[in-house]
């Protein structure tokens, strides 16, 4: 079927992984698996955490609301790409390209900053214990969560908008399963120097600065675990940090190992699948971590799967 451009906006073509329908079975009943498996994950971590009284701290708040930003992170993009190999229809109007890049972008900023405020979290928890519960009060909370959804809202607005201001062709084809920005940006008829202007200072402000506030905090952490004297006060220091530690490690090495995959391959097929890392396989691992690394976390999930099965 011919596809012609009656609106004057360009209609663009999501080629996604293979064209073949053996793979693309195959491909759509992996990716429902671990869509479906990365939604009830994280849905039972914020049930989890919201029906048990203690677990109702900072700590949990971040968590839970990491939780629900990872879901809709990987709602932005899997959905339509198994809509996709269902219907065989690549199309994604130019508006829902637009759109699907901006909660991209407002979702990634999400995840990475909630880190960081989990990261100064757990450095009051460890380096100033007593006055923990005064300085991370519910007040605090509240208004970091505030700043991290301003800050995501509004960081994600000028690569959107400069991108309403370039030309493409009638039909573009994207050898991507989602609208990612730089894939569309290489796809562009007009200049795109101020775009690509925008995206490296949007990228290098959202990055720089949340994980260096990660390093600082951890920085201190190890400093003020190494004074304790026990062996056992540092093993319970280390450990309410170990599962953050890791979810962080995971998150900021995916990402790395794709902006690194992109700069020195031009392959569209090692991009996708190095865009799986971040975009699928960190938000379904969170939930595994932190309820396999967590004893206040596991006896919840218990609780909570004992009450929905008894409530049968």
């Amino acid at each position: 079927m011919e596809l012609r451009n009656h609106s004057g906006l360009p209609v663009f073509l999501l080629l996604g992984f293979s064209e073949k329908p053996e793979i693309q079975s195959v491909l759509f009943g992996l990716f429902l698996s671990l869509y479906l498996v990365t939604v009830f994950g994280n849905l039972l971590i914020i049930l989890a955490i919201s029906s048990d009284s203690h677990l109702h701290t900072p700590m949990y708040f971040f968590l839970s609301n990491l939780s629900f930003s990872d879901i809709c992170f990987t709602s932005t993009t899997i959905p339509k790409m198994l809509l996709s190999i269902q219907t065989q229809n690549k199309v994604i109007t130019y508006a829902g390209c637009i759109t699907q890049m901006y909660f991209f972008t407002v979702f990634g900023l999400l995840d990475n900053l909630l880190l960081t405020a989990m990261a100064y979290d757990r450095f009051v928890a460890v380096c100033h214990p007593l006055h923990y519960t005064v300085i991370m009060n519910p007040q605090l909370c509240a208004q970091l969560l505030a700043l991290t959804w301003l800050i995501s809202v509004l960081g994600a607005l000028p690569e959107s908008l400069t991108m309403l201001r370039l030309s493409f062709c009638a039909v573009v084809e994207i050898p991507h399963y989602f609208c990612e920005l730089p894939e569309v940006l290489k796809l562009a008829c007009s200049n795109t120097f101020t775009n690509n202007v925008v995206l490296y200072i949007v990228t290098g402000v959202m990055g720089f600065f949340p994980l260096a506030g990660i390093l600082f905090s951890y920085s201190r952490i190890v400093s003020s675990v190494l004074k304790i004297s026990t062996v056992g006060g540092k093993y319970k220091a280390f450990s309410t940090c170990g599962s953050h530690l890791s979810v962080v490690s995971l998150f900021y090495g995916t990402c790395l190992g794709v902006y690194l995959s992109s700069t020195w391959t031009h392959a569209s097929e090692t991009g996708m699948f190095a865009s799986v890392l971040y975009t699928v396989v960190t938000p379904m691992m969170n939930p595994f971590i932190y309820s396999l690394r967590n004893r206040d976390m596991k006896r919840a999930l218990r609780k909570l799967l004992c009450s929905m099965s008894s409530s049968q």
